[in-house]
């Protein structure tokens, strides 16, 4: 780290990180790796899809969190009749017949887009935008986000119909694709517990919006070496069935590989990985914790897997 004040600031990230998940338990039971996913890409300045069936806290979760952090939180529901109107904002005309900039929800610091294959591909581009530029385009003005911005947009597995999947150039711009899973017996047990008595647990603020800034600046300063660069980049190259690098299971079941924002986000992630369990450089244990959720919607499956049931996650275990 260059000075004592950056490395006192990774010690008080690990703090914060630990009272973050606290505050986070005592709403969400379970589910820690989601949680620590969430968290990761907060901090990363990166976007999360998270598939998984309806009732899972999903929405909860990411309002928990955003109380937690301090954040201003909007949920979107994404429906076909949708409008990129309905979620940027439009211009209406004032009291003295000049046009005004009427902000949209999607103006706050964390932004559920909810079922966002629910929504025509215009709107899905309208949201898609914003998460690249981190601002909106209207009437031929722009608008800048709010920071820290942060969209975590839901998928539902289940249920394709009348649905508009995002392609893979879209998916490639969330850092993480998170599986949520049902919870175990017991958990759920204390979720029934926990939510039909008249209880309700207060969270408190641990951060707010110039720590998270600071925290993110602080993420991108730290050092990684060329050997943790080098693991990153040949584990993404051994993903692409062209190249000389490509592993056997990827020449046999994957039609495409990821491409260089998987290299980026991996150094990202494991940077932030690292700093918030206390370390000043990722190692390649800190590049394999965060590789299957980056690696999970960049590789795309060949006729063969699909034949063969062979799932992308049977893949990516292989190659790691």
């Amino acid at each position: 780290m260059s000075s004592n004040e950056d490395v006192a600031a990774v010690e008080l990230l690990g703090q914060k990180y630990k009272a973050l998940r606290a505050e986070i338990g005592k709403v969400i039971v379970g589910q820690e790796k989601v949680v620590d996913l969430l968290i990761l890409s907060i901090f990363s300045r990166g976007h999360s899809l998270l598939v998984g069936v309806p009732g899972l806290a999903k929405t909860l979760l990411v309002n928990t969190t955003a109380q937690a952090l301090g954040l201003d939180f909007n949920r979107i529901q994404f429906t076909p009749d949708l409008m990129p109107s309905d979620i940027i904002g439009s211009e209406i005309l004032d009291d003295n017949r000049n046009f005004k900039f009427i902000k949209g929800p999607l103006f706050a610091n964390i932004i559920l887009a909810d079922e966002i294959n629910r929504t025509p591909p215009k709107t899905q581009s309208a949201l898609l935008e914003a998460m690249q530029e981190r601002s909106v385009t209207a009437a031929g003005h722009t608008y800048k986000m709010a920071e820290p911005f942060f969209v975590l947009a839901t998928q539902n597995p289940i249920e394709q119909e009348g649905t508009y999947p995002l392609p893979e150039a879209q998916l490639d711009r969330f850092m993480f694709n998170i599986e949520v899973g049902y919870p175990s017996f017991e958990e759920e047990l204390q979720i029934v517990k926990n939510t039909t008595g008249n209880q309700i647990p207060a969270v408190h603020k641990v951060l707010n919006a110039e720590d998270i800034i600071h925290f993110q600046a602080l993420i991108r300063k730290l050092p990684v070496t060329d050997a943790v660069y080098e693991f990153a980049v040949h584990l993404v190259a051994a993903t692409r069935p062209g190249e000389s690098s490509a592993k056997a299971v990827s020449k046999d079941y994957v039609a495409w590989g990821a491409g260089p924002r998987a290299s980026q986000y991996l150094i990202l992630g494991a940077k932030a990985h690292a700093a918030l369990r206390g370390k000043y450089s990722p190692d390649k244990e800190d590049v394999l914790a965060v590789a299957e959720p980056i690696l999970r919607h960049r590789v795309v499956r060949n006729y063969k897997a699909e034949a063969e049931g062979i799932k992308i996650e049977d893949i990516i275990k292989e190659l790691l």
